[in-house]
């Protein structure tokens, strides 16, 4: 899984968790609304900057965000492997 489409999806749970619409976000953050869901769908890469002003806008630790999306990733990864050696498994 890709960094982007990682960290978008942890962006979208934990704005919903909030109960934020995607305007309240792009408001309170200060950032399009357009931008802001071409994040959240990992189409767009986010700077520090604005990963830090969303983390703020929506009251999370910014290193809760980057320990979920890392946690993300990795866990896609054992997926894909844990794949992969089933199809290893069963063509021999």
């Amino acid at each position: 899984m890709k960094l982007r489409y990682a960290l978008g999806d942890v962006l979208r749970e934990l704005r919903l968790e909030k109960k934020f619409t995607l305007r309240q976000l792009s408001v309170k953050a200060g950032v399009s609304l357009g931008y802001l869901s071409e994040i959240e769908r990992g189409s767009k890469e986010i700077s520090s900057e604005l990963l830090s002003s969303i983390a703020k806008a929506i009251e999370v630790p910014l290193h809760q965000i980057i320990i979920e999306t890392g946690h993300r990733i990795q866990m896609s990864s054992l997926d894909t492997y844990e794949s992969v050696e089933r199809e290893l498994t069963v063509a021999i």
